[in-house]
Parts: structure tokens; sequence; C-alpha cells
């Protein structure tokens, strides 16, 4: 994938010339984002990835997440507390105390608009 093309993808045309001291919280985070999906990865581990975003760029960075999982043909595994991100999940691996306590499938998962941030 192209590298400009990705930072547009996550909102970020424009500032590749840019430090990270001169980006906000949001903006380092959707370049952490974007430097994973240009690599293509075979699983893309996102951590807490819409946690310094607001409720615009998060469903941005939700949608895109999905769309990369599908044309990549790539699993998207997120780690989160917040557990509204889990309606838009196939699968659900609920953790408690450091173990899984169960794995839920989710046969109608939402899209990343019908979240509620």
């Amino acid at each position: 994938m192209d590298p400009k093309a990705v930072l547009a993808m996550v909102g970020l045309d424009g500032r590749e010339r840019h430090f990270p001291a001169q980006l906000s919280g949001g903006e380092q985070q959707r370049v952490s984002i974007a430097r994973a999906i240009v690599k293509k990865p075979d699983l893309l581990l996102c951590d807490e990835p819409t946690g310094a975003l607001d409720s615009k760029n998060s469903v941005a960075i939700v949608k895109l997440l999905l769309e990369v999982g599908r044309s990549l043909n790539c699993p998207v595994m997120t780690i989160t507390h917040n557990a509204e991100m889990a309606r838009v999940a196939d699968r659900v691996f609920h953790m408690k105390d450091g173990r899984l306590e169960r794995i839920t499938v989710n046969e109608h998962p939402c899209q990343a608009e019908e979240l509620d941030w």
C-alpha cells in the first residue's frame, strides 16, 4: 500500500512532513495505525485504537480497520476497555483478571456509525 494513500485514509493527508511533537495525541495514534496498515500484516493487533480520538475520528478509524480487515483478508483484533466496540466484532473474547472468561459470537455485527460513543 502507498504510505501517502494510507495517511489520507486515516485523515492525515498533508501532514506527512510533521514531527511527532507537531501532532496531537489523536493524530499520533492515527499515524501508528497507518504504519501498521501499510505493512499489510497477517494479523492487525490494535490496542485501544480509538482511545485518544473524538467520536468522529473514532468512527472513521473503526470503519477503516473493518475495511482493511476485509480488503487484506487480515484478522483485526482490538484490545479495548470500551465495551461498545464489541458491537462491530464478529467474535468477542472476554477477559477477567488476566484470564479468558468466555468467547461470544456476534451473529449480526453493527456498522461503525451505529456505535454510541
